[in-house]
């Protein structure tokens, strides 16, 4: 086993940095220098806003969305459409829609998919959640957007929740699935194009 160079405080940083997203051991080694270098601009105010964050941060109990606040901002805001919902995986679906800026209206995160290899199943997600606001809004949601990556997952979760809604005065439309803005055919995967095809709509 090699020998360690550096102090307890430092490996447990490279060890937590290790576990994000999209970093590795060599990454969080790295990233843990960089923090450690630049003390006073990077390190001690990133170590007081995770500590703020760990103590405000609250996930929203009507959508499930992560705020400071509960309800959060977005079902707290009188200006959105409160008639349509969008259903999506995570968190990060919710904010890359937001950022896209196409849609004035309240989320629903479901925490993940169902996939019985991983032993998710629908206890584990927050349908249930979505089908009582359905309910309880008594007719006065119209849409419920399914907003779901295009994977198995996330399609069986689709028809998963359109059979949970069957019944309700309430219309379930899903994102359109098929060639990106800007992409080229030569480049894009059978599957993708499949679905551009059976997605065609009038010129």
């Amino acid at each position: 086993m090699p020998k360690s160079v550096t102090g307890p405080e430092i490996e447990r940083l490279i060890q937590l940095l290790s576990r994000l997203p999209g970093l590795g051991p060599r990454s969080a080694r790295r990233a843990a220098l960089h923090l450690i270098k630049n003390r006073e601009n990077l390190l001690e105010p990133l170590a007081g806003a995770t500590r703020e964050a760990a103590e405000k941060v609250k996930i929203c109990s009507v959508c499930g969305n992560v705020d400071t606040s509960d309800p959060c901002v977005i079902c707290s805001d009188e200006r959105r459409d409160p008639s349509v919902i969008v259903v999506v995986e995570d968190v990060s679906d919710l904010w890359a829609l937001e950022r896209a800026a196409v849609l004035n209206c309240r989320y629903h995160v479901l925490g993940g998919t169902l996939s019985p290899l991983d032993g998710v199943g629908p206890e584990d997600l927050t349908i249930n959640n979505l089908v009582s606001r359905v309910i309880e809004a008594q007719g006065t949601i119209s849409e419920v957007i399914i907003a779901v990556n295009a994977t198995v997952e996330g399609q069986t979760t689709a028809h998963f929740i359109t059979d949970q809604l069957e019944g309700q005065s309430v219309k379930i439309t899903r994102l359109a699935h098929g060639v990106p803005v800007g992409g080229e055919l030569d480049y894009l995967d059978e599957g993708t194009l499949a679905a551009a095809i059976k997605s065609r709509s009038d010129f």
